[in-house]
């Protein structure tokens, strides 16, 4: 991992974190940077990185690992719930926070800080047709589903698909982008998709809660360890079984560790699924991912 990207990574968290205790920044900071790294870092950093992808056979692997992931948590986390006596609000957190993971808003920087710019590309691919699609999908069905709502129809999970302003940018990225665009264009683009590091990190920093949940110990340290360590263990066996080598292969097993969804999390917040427990995970899973990331960076690059 290049050491300046690390420690912005460091000192942007660290940075919002201190301002979150002063309140020297409004309340709802946090949701303006996401609304900025949505609307603005995301699409161009797509749009830098996706016209460069050739296609491969293996492509096809990356969409489809998270979906294979997603059942492995119910496989996983629904007998363990039973054996571990989790509350009803506690499975579906653990079965949300383990089976969706940050592979956009911490996943591209992350994976452009640990492998380099070129494997943000595979990144895109993992997010938008794998993790993107699953929490407008699988995601919604859990929380209505354990809420007690009624689960989204068809035409409101591609209402909510067409809406996300990344898709746009995908579909542009893939048919009338073009891999080498002109200077100043390149240029726009590069330095909005550099932004994106600086403030998901400052975003994170200003919201993340790390409020021990006492009584939610068990379900925290469960989802904690399939997240981290149990699902890019798995992804690796699935990179290999779907032929992919070297940086895509990195990419893919870094994408599937990374902490959980912060949306996911906010999601089953706004449900009243187990919030304390909801965003633990969420505030644990990015500290101690900035030791497992690297960790599992190392351990790919000399499998790769």
């Amino acid at each position: 991992m290049a050491f300046d990207a690390f420690a912005l990574i460091l000192a942007m968290l660290a940075l919002g974190m201190l301002f979150a205790r002063l309140r020297v920044m409004p309340a709802n900071a946090a949701e303006v940077l996401n609304l900025v790294v949505l609307y603005v870092c995301l699409p161009a950093a797509v749009l830098v990185h996706v016209p460069k992808l050739v296609f491969d056979a293996a492509l096809l692997g990356l969409a489809a690992t998270p979906w294979l992931l997603a059942i492995a948590t119910l496989a996983l986390v629904l007998p363990l719930a039973r054996w571990l006596r989790f509350g009803r609000d506690e499975t579906a957190v653990v079965v949300l926070c383990v089976a969706l993971c940050n592979s956009s808003f911490i996943g591209y920087p992350m994976v452009a800080a640990l492998l380099g710019q070129d494997a943000v590309a595979y990144a895109v691919v993992y997010d938008q047709f794998g993790t993107f699609v699953l929490l407008s999908t699988f995601g919604l069905t859990v929380i209505a589903r354990y809420s007690g709502d009624t689960p989204p129809g068809w035409r409101d999970i591609m209402r909510r698909i067409v809406r996300f302003p990344p898709v746009w940018a995908l579909a542009f990225g893939l048919t009338l982008m073009p891999a080498a665009p002109p200077a100043w264009i390149a240029a726009a683009l590069e330095n909005l998709a550099g932004a994106l590091l600086p403030l998901v990190m400052l975003a994170v920093g200003l919201s993340i809660q790390l409020r021990m949940p006492r009584d939610e110990i068990r379900p925290l340290a469960t989802g904690l360890l399939l997240k981290l360590l149990v699902m890019p263990a798995l992804a690796l066996p699935l990179s290999l079984m779907f032929g992919m080598t070297g940086t895509m292969l990195q990419a893919n097993v870094l994408e599937s560790a990374m902490p959980s969804m912060i949306t996911a999390a906010a999601l089953a917040i706004a449900a009243g699924l187990a919030p304390r427990l909801a965003a633990a995970l969420v505030g644990y899973g990015i500290l101690l991912s900035l030791v497992t990331l690297p960790a599992w960076a190392w351990l790919l690059a000399r499998i790769a």
